[in-house]
């Protein structure tokens, strides 16, 4: 499984296309109180329920609040099956918010 930074996902966010997903693993009270631009929320107990539609995509980048729980997900993903997954475990929301850059709710 590749493991990314939250800051190495914070630089390719400018140049990502259409086949590519943000997966935001974290609850739906933390994902509406500010998340990446374009992220879609899916608990990280719940995603082998859309891993069918996840295979669609080039890449989707896991992340949540700190590490755990996008790599509780990504093991998850690919144990389903999938081939397509970067987990964001090193800093995730946390790190984003303290570096100040920019979410939507």
């Amino acid at each position: 499984m590749e493991i990314i930074s939250i800051d190495e996902l914070h630089d390719k966010v400018a140049g990502m296309g259409d086949g590519d997903l943000i997966l935001d693993v974290r609850s739906p009270e933390e994902f509406s109180s500010g998340h990446i631009k374009g992220a879609r929320n899916e608990g990280h107990e719940t995603v082998a329920g859309i891993a069918d539609e996840l295979k669609s995509y080039g890449t989707v980048y896991v992340h949540c609040k700190m590490g755990g729980r996008a790599k509780m997900a990504s093991e998850t993903l690919e144990g389903a099956g999938l081939t397509n997954i970067v987990c964001v475990g090193n800093g995730g929301m946390e790190r984003w918010g303290q570096m100040g850059w920019p979410t939507e709710r």
